[in-house]
């Protein structure tokens, strides 16, 4: 079981493809390694645990604060959970190179979903329980 407010840690190594001609990682880039990062946290806390855990991508906030370079191997990507409500919940990310230095910040509202109607349902007193483990302070 995860430590109350840690902060989910996932390294990505940056891709050729994740570039653009001029030598920065593109926009749409940061987004998918956002998303693969969240992958991770749901990995870790929901499925390996056998839960299963369906979200929608409901908004998405990102502030570009300073470019990935070409010599970046990989990035760390911090995911914290911002916010939990009736539906929906928002993670704070924090991607950041080799030096530690933010790169971008990524705030992502996220709704649970019933996977029979499509539609948005409550959150769970036990995924409230999961999520809060990685609530910010």
């Amino acid at each position: 079981m995860a430590e109350p407010n840690r902060i989910h840690v996932h390294t990505i190594p940056v891709r050729w493809s994740d570039f653009d001609r001029y030598g920065h990682v593109t926009n749409s880039a940061y987004i998918e390694l956002a998303q693969e990062a969240r992958l991770a946290f749901a990995q870790e806390f929901f499925f390996s645990q056998g839960h299963e855990f369906v979200v929608f991508v409901r908004r998405l906030e990102v502030d570009y604060v300073r470019p990935i370079l070409p010599n970046t191997t990989a990035v760390t990507v911090e995911t914290q959970v911002a916010n939990v409500g009736n539906t929906s919940f928002t993670t704070r990310q924090e991607i950041k190179d080799a030096q530690g230095k933010v790169c971008c910040v990524i705030e992502c509202v996220q709704v649970t979903v019933d996977t029979t109607t499509t539609s948005p349902r409550e959150i769970t007193q036990k995924e409230i329980g999961i999520l809060s483990q990685t609530a910010g302070a």
